[in-house]
């Protein structure tokens, strides 16, 4: 046991570093692997409709490129023009919203909240000139690890030749693995893993698949009211719906916030923007969740936020990849861990009294 648990903490240590090391090129691959997890499933549904796993493979992966490149002919370009607009617009937003919030005739400012409006525009200064400098050192941030990693065409001509031949190998190499691991612990190791795979695939396939519904509902919601950069605020807002409340607030703030500005006063139309979002929440919290999600994931939004920032400021972007399925992973092992010490004699009284 004491050399099989050295072994374990060695290779540990060894996988640790070989990530560190190699984390400038590690992105193609990582979401390589990624694609061919999150498509084994349908594979292997083709494969029990008779299809050969190199046949299936070729059929998902065409289809997957074909989807992307579509999507970048599309919707990218439209969605890097709003972008660009949004940012050189955001200061002047942010000075009409001001204005509007603290109007002239701030009387009920000083009723109900004891300032005036010279306060509310010195705190709102003060706010966008902290956001700003965090957005900026933020996106500063993620550009040098992106330049740092590799190359943006390299990413999309690796990616998808290590997604190719990692689905097509998938099932021989589980069973690769399998037949590595210790037979004397084989059961207990497979357990441990059908848990973090139930894990794992609760999160990344449900919480994915959800997060791009409800991106896709937001922006064709705000895109239909005509909010300006509607698209962007609603994309945006449902791929960061993995960290639950995160997205549909930073969403209907933005959204509430730019409807103000351009549709003020006629108050009915912030109210529908309002209710897109409301409508998305209703939606995911009674319809998505528990279809695509379930009560199995078992990720605290705490643990999940803290390992973003971990891994994020470990590895860069590459390591916001693996951060969630590391996430579920070292949930699983941890209450493995606390079973087994429940169950030990550490935990129980000499007399078998708890």
């Amino acid at each position: 046991m004491r050399k099989q648990a050295f072994f374990w903490v060695f290779a540990t240590i060894v996988f640790v570093l070989f990530l560190t090391v190699f984390s400038s090129i590690l992105l193609p691959f990582v979401a390589g692997l990624a694609l061919a997890y999150f498509l084994d499933p349908v594979a292997d549904r083709l494969e029990r409709f008779g299809m050969s796993r190199l046949l299936a493979t070729c059929v998902i992966l065409i289809t997957f490129v074909v989807a992307l490149v579509l999507g970048l002919i599309i919707i990218v370009p439209v969605l890097v023009t709003q972008m660009a607009e949004f940012i050189s617009k955001f200061p002047g937003y942010f000075t009409q919203l001001q204005a509007l919030i603290a109007h002239q005739d701030s009387e009920w400012l000083k009723k109900y909240l004891g300032m005036n409006s010279t306060v509310i525009q010195d705190n709102l200064s003060g706010f966008l000139k902290q956001g700003a400098s965090f957005l900026t050192t933020l996106l500063q941030s993620l550009w040098n690890s992106g330049k740092s990693l590799i190359d943006l065409a390299g990413l999309f001509v690796v990616t998808p030749v290590v997604a190719f031949y990692m689905l097509l190998d998938w099932d021989r190499m589980v069973d690769k693995i399998d037949s590595w691991v210790p037979r004397d612990h084989v059961k207990t190791v497979r357990q441990i893993a059908r848990e973090m795979d139930d894990a794992i695939a609760g999160f990344i396939r449900g919480q994915g698949t959800l997060c791009l519904i409800l991106g896709t509902f937001y922006a064709l919601g705000l895109t239909l009211t005509g909010l300006n950069f509607g698209l962007l605020i609603g994309l945006f807002a449902g791929l960061i719906s993995f960290i639950p409340y995160i997205g549909s607030i930073v969403g209907l703030v933005l959204a509430i916030g730019v409807a103000l500005v351009q549709f003020w006063p006629d108050w009915i139309m912030v109210v529908v923007v309002a209710c897109v979002f409301f409508t998305g929440q209703f939606i995911e919290g009674n319809i998505l969740q528990p279809k695509l999600v379930g009560k199995s994931v078992g990720l605290h939004p705490v643990w999940l936020m803290f390992a973003l920032f971990a891994f994020g400021s470990l590895l860069g972007f590459t390591g916001m990849l693996i951060a969630v399925p590391a996430a579920a992973a070292v949930g699983v092992l941890v209450r493995f861990v606390i079973n087994r010490y429940l169950e030990s004699p550490l935990y129980k009284s000499s007399n078998g009294e708890n």
